[in-house]
């Protein structure tokens, strides 16, 4: 077969942190004020139609020089000044030595991807993962409409309520082991978990790290409206449902037309012979479980994160360690060896975060964020509202987190909202659609990238699978969002 010539991941990766950086010098910097706490600190809530040019300290004096009637609150009315030893221009070697602040800001991920590796490692040499594996290939018997539908709901029922995303990593390698055993590919494993977030978080219905936070900042009832998402995340999935099943199918009927065909999957993902259910392999599955919903239950009740899960992960290993009666020198050479396979999915996280970091540190992200938004104004409701979608997407791209994307966005949008015609609830349904539904795609955001590696699949080869689905999910988007306008959602 002959060899593609498209780039590499990190390569394409890469250049975008070369782009970010061009944007920095081409575009102007500028910054929202934030709004201060009862102690004077800035907060992350904007204030709306606050975006102001930045300028140094030398330049505003330059500025009073040549205009001897422009005063000092002249000045801070129409700029933000900051110190000129922040100046908004980066050097132009910033694209090289900024990768080293985006490893530092995701790290926590990072290590979080070691750590699974590493745990999962211990597992999968238990033979649990195996002997599950085995039993729901034999209980699939050949079908696997059943399969993927189930588990595609999971993951977007958990991404909808309690706002699940990093937590699935680790069912990565075992998803993949099992849909290659079942004449699928990594393609499928990771659509399964990617594609249920992604419309999870888009059609999120109470998701506390997105949509509450918008509804809180538009001034909004939490959860209200959640009714009209719960409608949207069905008709959604059976969207992102169909278009993986459809892909199933081509490959099983022509298993060249894999996307991944090419890719070595002869280690790491290999079924082994024995695949029997012992007592200590089920033992470890009971850990395993109890451990998740722990996990769930932490969330839910005592806003856990990556940093309880991490400490979850490690005592399920401990456990399934002394289940199995594993010695601490294997335990150790398992966990090194398994964390040690996800070096590839931790340096992509890495490199993305870095396009981040050069935009926000040139301080031209919310200058794309209030020219984009600035956009809207004068179109009629229903278009407004599909604008305000893109405008959403295209932040998407700049500001990966979801929570940080409302925080950015949303005090803008929900005061432009009324002044368009577009209730509040629209708003925050458009900035849902734009934040999850481009998380599926956007190179910029850390976890797809890691869950691409831990799959070995080429950045461009996933474009290829989800891009179709996208434009279809967006035009269910369009159709929401027109409809929300009509029935004055």
């Amino acid at each position: 077969m002959k060899k593609s010539r498209f780039p590499d991941s990190l390569v394409l990766i890469f250049g975008m942190i070369f782009l970010a950086q061009v944007a920095t010098w081409m575009l102007p910097a500028g910054a929202f004020e934030y709004k201060k706490d009862d102690e004077g600190a800035a907060t992350r809530a904007i204030v709306p139609g606050s975006y102001k040019p930045v300028i140094t300290e030398s330049e505003a004096a330059e500025r009073k020089a040549d205009d001897p009637a422009l005063t000092d609150e002249g000045i801070s009315e129409r700029f933000r000044v900051v110190a000129d030893g922040e100046a908004p221009r980066l050097p132009w070697y910033a694209f090289l030595t900024k990768v080293l602040k985006g490893m530092q800001e995701a790290g926590d991920i990072i290590f979080f991807v070691f750590l699974v590796g590493g745990v999962i490692g211990v597992l999968k040499a238990t033979g649990a993962f195996d002997a599950l594996i085995g039993t729901a290939i034999r209980s699939a018997k050949g079908s696997s409409v059943l399969l993927v539908a189930g588990m595609i709901t999971l993951f977007a029922v958990g991404s909808s309520t309690i706002g699940m995303a990093e937590e699935y990593m680790p069912f990565i390698p075992v998803l993949v082991t099992m849909c290659i055993a079942l004449g699928m590919d990594a393609i499928v494993a990771v659509g399964i978990v990617y594609i249920g977030a992604g419309i999870g978080y888009g059609c999120a219905a109470i998701n506390p790290f997105t949509v509450l936070i918008a509804q809180n900042i538009a001034g909004l009832e939490p959860t209200s409206g959640q009714g009209f998402r719960w409608i949207l995340l069905v008709v959604c999935l059976a969207v992102g449902i169909q278009h993986i099943l459809r892909y199933v199918h081509r490959i099983q009927k022509d298993p060249s037309r894999s996307l991944v065909r090419d890719i070595d999957y002869s280690t790491g993902y290999e079924m082994p012979e024995d695949t029997r259910f012992t007592s200590a392999r089920c033992a470890v599955l009971l850990t395993f479980a109890a451990g998740v919903a722990l996990f769930v239950w932490g969330v839910a009740v005592h806003g856990w994160y990556l940093e309880e899960l991490a400490g979850v992960f490690l005592g399920i290993m401990l456990i399934a360690a002394l289940i199995a009666r594993f010695s601490p020198n294997r335990v150790a050479r398992d966990f090194c060896s398994g964390a040690a396979e996800l070096t590839t999915a931790a340096l992509l996280i890495g490199f993305a975060r870095t396009i981040q970091v050069v935009l926000d540190d040139g301080m031209v992200t919310h200058t794309i964020v209030h020219g984009v938004a600035s956009a809207l104004d004068g179109f009629a409701p229903a278009v407004a509202a599909s604008g305000m979608l893109f405008v959403q997407s295209a932040c998407n791209f700049l500001i990966p987190s979801g929570s940080g994307q409302a925080y950015v966005t949303m005090p803008i949008m929900a005061p432009l909202a009324d002044l368009l015609g577009v209730s509040r609830q629209t708003a925050v349904l458009a900035y849902q659609f734009g934040d999850g539904f481009m998380n599926m795609v956007v190179p910029t955001n850390a976890l797809l990238m890691g869950m691409l590696g831990l799959g070995r699949i080429p950045y461009q080869r996933w474009l290829r699978f989800i891009v179709p689905l996208i434009l279809e999910i967006y035009i269910v988007a369009i159709i929401a969002l027109t409809i929300a306008v009509k029935i004055q959602y």
